[in-house]
């Protein structure tokens, strides 16, 4: 019997595998977010990581394997029908619009929204996630600095009222200030309901924030379990931790 809408994990990953070329990029990878956790998924650049995600935006489509969304299939879905759907993803680098402004960037990310109405109220809690963007609403986005892109970013994905957030690299080449406020805004984003899947090379802190954790290897996932025994575990404390 197939799972009704509601049952089960809002995402299920089972046995995908995805090619580049003649590159095995993904070697059945399984994973599983719940309703309300922020999971992580660590590990080494040219592990999978982004590749999982771009698996689950519909960027690169698995060749075996399945991806359900709140239990439906969604493996051979378009892209613009999984954001549709509820999927909203934060990408690495941050990609904004450089030459439009900040609210300019914030409302396209609901350029696939009927309900206007709704769009002021949302742009408000962007900008008390993130009170920065709110002085810097008018200025060009290409002008911010690497935080107050990355904070853009991630407001430009809240703005499709996602049912799943996945976020690619939200740390990468920030200011420690900027890395704490990020996490910081990820567990608040968490607590207002949606749940999060966290693709991070900053383990220490990926694990800190997250329920749950997965560890990347090759395209495969080496380990899993809750993010408080994965932080203990010897292997992943020499590997990610930097810990001997």
């Amino acid at each position: 019997m197939s799972e009704r809408p509601g049952d089960g994990p809002i995402l299920q990953i089972d046995d995908v595998h995805v090619y580049y070329g003649a590159i095995h990029a993904l070697k059945g990878v399984s994973l599983r977010v719940q309703e309300g956790e922020i999971v992580t998924l660590i590990g080494a650049n040219g592990a999978g990581k982004s590749t999982t995600l771009r698996a689950i935006n519909g960027l690169n489509r698995p060749r075996q394997g399945a991806i359900r969304f709140q239990g439906r299939e969604i493996t051979r879905s378009t892209p613009h029908s999984i954001v549709k759907s509820g999927i909203a993803q934060s990408p690495e680098g941050r990609r904004l619009f450089p030459r439009m402004s900040v609210t300019e960037n914030l409302e396209m990310g609901a350029f696939q929204r009927t309900d206007r109405e709704n769009f002021a109220e949302d742009m408000d809690r962007v900008f008390e996630l993130f009170p920065r963007l709110r002085e810097r609403r008018m200025q060009k986005a290409g002008t911010l600095s690497g935080g107050e892109q990355q904070m853009c970013a991630i407001g430009r994905a809240l703005m499709a009222r996602p049912k799943l957030l996945l976020l690619d690299e939200p740390s990468m080449g920030l200011a420690p200030i900027f890395v704490e406020r990020i996490f910081e805004t990820i567990v608040e984003v968490n607590e207002q309901g949606t749940p999060v899947l966290l693709v991070e090379q900053n383990a220490l802190m990926a694990l800190d924030v997250a329920k749950r954790g997965y560890v990347m290897e090759t395209g495969r996932i080496a380990l899993e379990g809750d993010a408080k025994d994965l932080k203990t575990n010897d292997q992943v404390r020499m590997t990610y931790l930097g810990e001997a």
